[in-house]
């Protein structure tokens, strides 16, 4: 049954998981992307390898109800969990064993057991952490003189997604830069002396980047009304950009208009991989 709550009151989920909690976190984010204006806190209680591990990350919500989110592979440890869960009369979700349940009946075997498995250190692990250490460097700018190291480069205007995109492409493994472009000053010479089909121009429709600067300015407590947000200043800086772009024809362009970080990563890889193939 749907509780209808007050919008403004914070919801509290308590991600558990006996590895890292990295998993649990990034299915719960995809899955709070999919609301507007929810006020969520998430509390990742991770490494519970024992029922004691358990009795301690359920005093939160025990204090402060909220939903409990877990992924369990120790079937011992899930059913005790589900069964504290049931006496103490919390909400909670079991992310794995359904689906453990299932492929075993499907592979004819039982799962193993053991957490962290999918986060086992091997050479695509390292190449990850490199990937995300170097794209955080380079994040808004950054690091110049490195810019021909970057698998790609995103360029565009302040709010069309270029840090986050990058964050996302380096956690598959891509070193990824990003330069933002701010009219009246001419973009820096390093961008123009890499190989030019691995830039990536990103564009945004006009309204929905006032939105996304009024909604900014908005979190940090400024006027919403200043030029940064204002639809013919925006337009006109688009359309700059759009000169740009048209002025440099073997970069990509990208239109990120109401599109999810993962959506416009899955164009972003096929334009720059069609691009290199050619």
């Amino acid at each position: 049954m749907i509780k209808h709550l007050n919008e403004d009151a914070v919801q509290h989920l308590y991600l558990l998981s006996d590895s890292t909690g990295e998993t649990v976190e990034r299915v719960v984010r995809a899955a709070l992307s999919q609301f507007q204006g929810g006020n969520s806190r998430l509390h990742r209680l991770s490494g519970l390898r024992s029922r004691a591990d358990i009795d301690d990350a359920l005093a939160g919500p025990k204090g402060t109800p909220g939903l409990i989110i877990y992924t369990l592979v120790n079937p011992d440890l899930a059913e005790y969990l589900r069964n504290e869960v049931e006496h103490y009369g919390l909400d909670a979700i079991d992310l794995i064993s359904p689906l453990l349940y299932k492929l075993s009946d499907l592979l004819g075997r039982a799962p193993r057991e053991e957490p962290g498995l999918l986060h086992q250190v091997d050479t695509e692990y390292f190449k990850r952490v490199e990937a995300v250490n170097f794209t955080v460097k380079q994040d808004d700018g950054q690091e110049l003189r490195h810019l021909y190291r970057a698998d790609m480069v995103l360029v565009g205007v302040s709010r069309t997604s270029k840090t986050p995109l990058s964050i996302y492409l380096a956690h598959k493994g891509y070193k990824v830069a990003n330069v933002p472009l701010v009219k009246g000053i001419e973009p820096p010479r390093e961008l123009f002396e890499i190989d030019q089909k691995k830039v990536v121009g990103l564009l945004i429709d006009a309204r929905r980047l006032v939105e996304l600067r009024s909604a900014r300015l908005r979190n940090l407590r400024q006027n919403p009304r200043g030029s940064y947000a204002d639809f013919e200043v925006v337009e006109d800086e688009l359309e700059w950009c759009r000169r740009i772009y048209r002025n440099n024809s073997q970069w990509q362009v990208i239109d990120v208009t109401n599109k999810s970080v993962e959506e416009s990563a899955a164009e972003i890889l096929r334009r720059v991989n069609d691009g290199v193939a050619a």
